[in-house]
């Protein structure tokens, strides 16, 4: 039980105890503020070596039937720059039918079995192997797939067409849009694939869903014009 000041003084003097305590805990808080806020961690700096994930050194692509003979053609396209620039480990599973990539000890860079990886899906796809090669040798291209009915559900004739216009006469309209937007497409039944880089893609994605929604060829050619000056512009 505490007993309450009967005095002037020692009303003061209590007052003065519990201001004093007062300044030294916000004190003590503003100390603790300071410290937290200047003092960063600190982490020693990790080499290539140590970035490396064993657990996930390895990436298995599967390959459609269609493409078993142009893999077959072109293997020695793909497997020069997988071995001897991205340092890695391949090979071609018949059981599984399968593209089979990991990582060895002269691996260095940890982005190489992605970029691998990449490379060997592009050309599942139906890419040329020399457009693929590019995943490998830059670093802002990316892949983009989606299907037609992604875009409006189509059936039977309408979606025939809609393919028919996205190609054009000889596949004018599709040579057009990857020339303008600096692209490359392939078309697969109702899928389409995209490789470029993420701005183009979207230009190139633009103009194909256009196509896809009934424009015309000539309007979407009008746009493409544009398109392929602003490009001109950046560069």
């Amino acid at each position: 039980m505490t007993t309450e000041p009967t005095t002037t003084e020692e009303f003061q003097e209590v007052r003065s105890d519990r201001k004093r305590k007062r300044n030294d805990e916000e004190k003590t808080s503003m100390e603790i503020e300071e410290n937290s806020s200047t003092t960063t961690p600190q982490f020693p700096q990790l080499n290539a070596s140590q970035l490396k994930d064993k657990n996930d050194g390895f990436r298995k692509i599967p390959i459609p039937s269609h493409r078993y003979t142009p893999l077959k053609e072109q293997w020695m396209k793909i497997y020069s720059p997988v071995v001897e620039y991205l340092h890695l480990q391949i090979r071609f599973n018949l059981r599984t039918r399968a593209v089979e990539i990991r990582t060895s000890d002269q691996t260095e860079d940890v982005q190489s079995l992605q970029k691998a990886a990449d490379f060997i899906k592009a050309f599942a796809l139906g890419f040329e192997v020399d457009d693929a090669l590019a995943l490998i040798r830059l670093d802002d291209l990316f892949l983009e797939s989606f299907e037609i009915n992604d875009v409006k559900p189509l059936k039977g004739d309408n979606l025939s067409r809609a393919v028919g216009r996205i190609a054009g006469k000889n596949g004018r309209t599709k040579y057009a849009i990857e020339n303008a937007t600096r692209c490359r497409i392939v078309l697969a039944e109702d899928k389409i694939h995209i490789l470029g880089s993420y701005q183009n893609i979207q230009n190139a994605r633009t103009s194909i869903c256009n196509l896809i929604l009934g424009s015309p060829p000539s309007k979407v050619y009008g746009k493409l014009r544009t398109v392929a000056a602003r490009t001109a512009e950046s560069f």
